[in-house]
């Protein structure tokens, strides 16, 4: 059916084109349960940095740069634990909010140590990490 506007080429491109456009829209929208950081977190200065190179922040001494069994020891069995590769995801939640510990291999290979953590109240809302760490810490 050709489109009858102004400038509208009579091939149908524009027609095939607007066709395809919504399942690409629909697969876009869709998401997958790998474990990458929110966007918001790749801008932050210590995603992927190796243990000694990220910076420290008040609160999170102790997560940053722990290994797995570290943060069990702090936190107790995660909720979440999910595997991608060489990358893990760790998820603990209480009543005070939900925290993401995000675990990759230093440089040199060796075990995945807390790169960043994401801190979310139930709501999605953010919460500050220090506050939510101190809330979800067992010791």
């Amino acid at each position: 059916m050709p489109i009858d506007t102004p400038g509208a080429r009579r091939d149908g491109c524009a027609v095939r084109f607007l066709l395809a456009l919504p399942p690409v829209l629909l697969l876009s929208a869709c998401g997958g349960d790998g474990i990458a950081p929110p966007p918001a977190a790749i801008s932050q200065p210590e995603t992927h940095l190796p243990h000694h190179a990220a910076p420290r922040e008040t609160g999170l001494s102790g997560v940053i740069g722990a290994d797995a069994e570290g943060l069990i020891r702090q936190f107790g069995t995660p909720r979440l634990d999910i595997h991608d590769g060489d990358a893990r995801k760790l998820q603990w939640s209480g009543t005070a909010c939900i925290m993401d510990a995000y675990l990759y291999p230093g440089d040199h290979g060796g075990r995945p140590q807390a790169t960043f953590v994401d801190t979310r109240r139930g709501d999605g809302r953010d919460v500050d990490r220090a506050a939510c760490i101190a809330a979800l810490r067992k010791y």
